[in-house]
């Protein structure tokens, strides 16, 4: 897309910097390998890959030497001092506002070592820009006391700009093969890499958004997994970085397999107590039980049941 420099002042003025950057290169005509060339003169080092994220809003420039090298693009590219770095301050200072406080993975997960691992090999950060809005989960049981299959409506924020894809994450029962769990993208969003680890019976999907979210804005999606290939199961748990919205969890039982007694229950972290036991009944015909959490905590929920 071509810009003028009229379009190249407002977008210095306005932001966002990805977006101020790729005017400037379009308005000046340099390639990026011109820019990376002019760059290398100062000194300055920079792959041709970073300055392609950099003005598609995937990465932000943020350690010293990234900074150092925005403030000699403003002068390879013409620009009045301290523009492209104004932009960035006022992003961070934005993205820090709105960003709620987290909670680790390690602290919600018992397989948090796994999702690292996959996470790295996906070059994805450990917080992927987004938290829960809202999010009504509906999970299956099958005949042999299986986990057949969870679904998600889920609605999610951005705390900061950029970002165009979520990552679900699926962990299977004991037993469970992850080579044949199924990944179905619904409503707003595609599937794009699936990473399986065999061991953890991790499951991680990438769903892709059409269009890259600005902080505070919302997207609604809808996805879910196929399982079915693991042992009986005896609970089912969500984790909880952030403090959010509402949360319903839905859970159906076959009618040849239906347990004797429903908790729901919530707990801090992995290895704390569980806590707030509430008694759940199954409903007669359709064979559930749900919780209902208005505003969610950072932390876990979720249901547990016997058998026997």
């Amino acid at each position: 897309m071509g810009h003028t420099e009229a379009d190249l002042v407002q977008m210095l003025h306005t932001g966002p910097f990805h977006l101020a950057l790729r005017a400037a290169l379009s308005v000046r005509g340099l390639p990026l390998q011109r820019v990376q060339h002019h760059l290398a003169h100062r000194g300055i080092r920079v792959g041709v890959t970073s300055l392609s994220y950099w003005q598609q809003g995937l990465r932000r420039p943020r350690r010293p030497e990234s900074l150092r090298a925005v403030r000699a693009l403003e002068e390879v590219l013409e620009l009045p001092g301290n523009s492209l770095i104004r932009l960035l301050g006022e992003e961070a200072a934005r993205s820090t506002a709105a960003r709620p406080a987290a909670r680790s993975y390690r602290a919600l997960l018992e397989v948090s070592a796994a999702v690292e691992e996959l996470l790295a090999g996906l070059e994805s950060p450990l917080d992927g820009g987004l938290h829960t809005v809202g999010h009504h989960e509906r999970v299956t049981i099958g005949p042999a006391r299986e986990l057949l299959s969870r679904d998600s409506r889920h609605v999610v924020r951005a705390h900061r700009d950029g970002i165009d894809r979520y990552l679900a994450i699926h962990h299977g029962d004991p037993g469970c093969d992850p080579a044949r769990v199924r990944v179905t993208a619904r409503d707003n969003c595609r599937t794009g890499r699936v990473r399986r680890h065999r061991e953890s019976g991790l499951v991680m999907a990438e769903l892709l958004f059409d269009a890259r979210l600005r902080a505070g804005e919302t997207h609604v999606f809808g996805y879910g997994f196929e399982d079915g290939t693991g042992g009986a199961s005896g609970e089912y748990v969500r984790g909880f970085p952030y403090a959010g919205g509402q949360y319903v969890l839905q859970i159906r039982f076959d009618d040849h397999a239906l347990p004797v007694r429903c908790r729901r229950f919530a707990q801090a972290t992995t290895g704390a107590p569980r806590g707030a036991r509430t008694d759940l009944t199954l409903s007669g015909r359709h064979r559930t039980v749900h919780l209902v959490e208005q505003g969610v905590r950072p932390g876990i929920l979720g249901i547990e049941w016997d058998w026997e």
